[in-house]
This record gives C-alpha cells, structure tokens and sequence, in this order.
C-alpha cells in the first residue's frame, strides 16, 4: 500500500532495480577470476624472486636459459595475441571464415610456444637441472610451468569455441564465452611479458 511505481520495481525485481543484463553479470565475473589469477602470479612472480639466488651450487639462470629459444617464443605469443584481436574482431561482424581463420593461426601460434617451452623443459631435466637440483629450479619451473598451463587450457577453451561458432553460429552465448576467452588469452600474454623481463631477461643478465 503506498508504494509507488519505483518501489514496485524494486519488490519485484524488474525494471531499474532488476537484475543486470546477463552480459554484464558474466564480464565482471570473469573479471573477478583474471584479477585473482594475477594475484596467483604474483605470488608465483615473488617466490622466484626471493629464491632466484638459491642455486644451492648449481646452475644459474645464466647458465641455463637460451635466448634464442626464448625470443621465438616470447615472438609466437605475442603475435597469438594479434590474431586473437583479429578473431574478435571477425566475430563481431560475424564473418565465420575471418574468425575460424584468425583463430586457427592463434592455436598453431600457442601450440608452438607450448612445444618449444615443453622442449626447454626437457634439455633442462636432461642436464640434470630439473626441479629438484635447487630452489631456484624449483621457482622457476613452478612459475613458467603455471604459466604453460594456463596456455594449454586456452588452446582447449578455443578449439572449443571454434567448434561452437562452426556448428551454432555467433548465438549470444557463444559470443560471451569467446569474450571471456580472448580475456583470457590476453592476460596470459601480459603475464608472458612479465616472465620474459623478470625471469629470462634479467636472468641471462645476471
């Protein structure tokens, strides 16, 4: 009794006072999950700092750590994210061929940053510098190991969304999980630049 038309809207759950559009619920909670996973790295990024020094009497990061390797990679990733940008853009003018294309050179491009990271693991472990020889192995597999995870699990998410859009088209939810995918990706490349400095750059400088 006595309530008028606003407050109607808020007792019910319509209108103004109602629920935000699904799109708007899903892009600020995925938000949530990309900053939390940050602070992951973060604490990733801070236990091999403090622990970078603790060879324990073996190899260093100079002495291990190939530039060459690492710039390809480092080159594979960042263009991955180009294509990425190019498969959303496509996907917003709902081209399926620009999409699938874009997005098919976008897992060939993380494939073979996985491949080569998989293959420096390897030589590595080979030398007899595996996680086990120091703390600092330890850190640094634990951290560029994270990182090659996360990868992986992007490559699977777009092969996902790539059948998706192939067999129902740019459907609305389609479109927000790819949204949240190229999220994803992306700051898995900004947190690639932040291995690169820290972990290979001032590594090999050291």
């Amino acid at each position: 009794m006595g309530r008028g038309s606003g407050g109607d809207d808020e007792s019910t759950g319509h209108g103004s006072g109602g629920p935000s559009p699904k799109h708007i619920v899903v892009g600020y909670g995925f938000w949530i999950f990309i900053l939390s996973d940050i602070i992951t790295f973060s604490t990733l990024f801070a236990a091999y700092t403090v622990l970078k020094d603790a060879t324990a009497g073996g190899p260093s990061g100079a002495d291990l750590f190939e530039r060459g390797n690492v710039a390809i990679e480092t080159t594979c990733l960042l263009l991955s994210s180009v294509t990425c940008g190019l498969a959303v853009v496509a996907m917003r003018v709902r081209n399926r061929l620009w999409f699938q294309v874009s997005a098919l050179v976008t897992a060939v491009l993380g494939a073979v940053f996985l491949l080569l990271e998989a293959r420096e693991f390897a030589g590595l472990v080979a030398q007899g510098a595996g996680p086990s020889r120091s703390a600092f192995l330890s850190a640094f597999f634990m951290l560029v190991g994270c990182h090659g995870l996360h990868v992986s699990v992007g490559l699977l998410w777009l092969l996902t969304m790539m059948a998706q859009v192939a067999a129902k088209g740019f459907r609305d939810d389609v479109v927000r999980r790819t949204s949240c995918w190229s999220l994803f990706w992306h700051a898995l490349d900004i947190v690639w630049v932040g291995v690169f400095t820290v972990v290979y750059l001032m590594g090999v400088s050291a």
